[in-house]
């Protein structure tokens, strides 16, 4: 039996219903192969009607507590409870991949789950001293992978030491040749500083834990950069995508959240996809958030979904 696709609704107040209803009934992969974990009186609401003959598991909901636009306490618990009830029956339900709606991280909040996303909730079910969730932005073959994640930028220097960046680097190099097939992956690192720190001008960091990260990952016959400045790499990886050329390298290491995404996401818009690697199954989703200003107004673009869908379907 072919292994399926999970798919949520993420946030009942915000796109999400609406955005995994278009994206299914799109036909961009074969109905067959979908499950959607949603509600139906959440879709009835919304006057969201599947058009495509697919397998539905009804997650519990008082529907009473909808409030679309809004950061609600059922809001959270609902997005929680769904993702948990996929990752606990991963074997039940015979999944290769999970696709999610957008959640929002206050309602994660308000409900009592302290994650700072849904990359955290896989982490903390399905991570171990092996596996690591990681975040990798994919856009046909523009691909930027977060060093760092969701941590205040007050905490960025802290959590970078030599040790981490090699073991993120050879998990990532690991994941590109699995997912990607990649056979020798070329790998650029962006610097922490401006300018990469200038040779210590501008910060240290880059030649006290970055250089001598990158010399152990060379000699280990992975092939990646020394630290570059992460504007002048990324106006280049910019104009190739926008020009439809190819890549210089198959991934792009931002050392924190915005470096990375700030690039990526204005560049690729609604074609990009967020995915979780580093786990026993791929996890993607839109890159973009919950959208509770047009919730409700059935003018939400899929497009992102659709993509999401896509890259799931390995």
């Amino acid at each position: 039996m072919s292994k399926k696709i999970a798919v949520t609704i993420g946030d009942p107040n915000s796109i999400g219903a609406e955005i995994a209803v278009k994206a299914i009934n799109s036909g961009c992969i074969d109905d067959k192969k979908i499950i959607l974990f949603a509600n139906q009186e959440i879709l009835n609401f919304y006057n969201l009607k599947l058009n495509k003959n697919i397998d539905f598991i009804d997650i519990n909901f008082n529907i009473d507590s909808l409030s679309p636009g809004q950061n609600t306490i059922s809001g959270g618990e609902f997005s929680y409870k769904t993702l948990v009830h996929i990752l606990t029956n991963i074997g039940k339900y015979n999944l290769k991949s999970i696709v999610t709606a957008p959640v929002s991280k206050y309602a994660l909040s308000l409900a009592g789950y302290n994650f700072s996303g849904q990359t955290e909730i896989l982490q903390s079910f399905l991570g171990n001293k092996n596996k690591t969730a990681n975040m990798l932005f994919v856009a046909n073959d523009f691909r930027v992978f977060l060093l760092t994640r969701h941590l205040p930028l007050a905490d960025v220097c802290k959590k970078i030491g030599k040790e981490f960046i090699i073991s993120s680097v050879i998990e990532l190099n690991s994941e590109l040749k699995r997912i990607y097939k990649i056979n020798n992956p070329k790998i650029a690192l962006c610097g922490l500083n401006p300018h990469s720190g200038e040779n210590g001008v501008i910060g240290c960091e880059e030649s006290k834990i970055f250089i001598p990260a990158v010399d152990e990952l060379v000699r280990s016959g992975i092939d990646i950069t020394y630290p570059m400045p992460a504007d002048a790499l990324f106006k280049k990886a910019g104009k190739y995508y926008l020009s439809h050329c190819k890549q210089d390298f198959d991934c792009y290491i931002a050392c924190y959240h915005d470096q990375g995404l700030c690039a990526i996401k204005p560049i690729a818009q609604e074609k990009c996809v967020n995915t979780t690697i580093g786990l026993d199954i791929l996890r993607t989703s839109p890159s973009h958030g919950t959208a509770f200003d047009i919730a409700g107004r059935n003018i939400a673009d899929e497009t992102s979904m659709i993509c999401a869908l896509k890259s799931a379907d390995i």
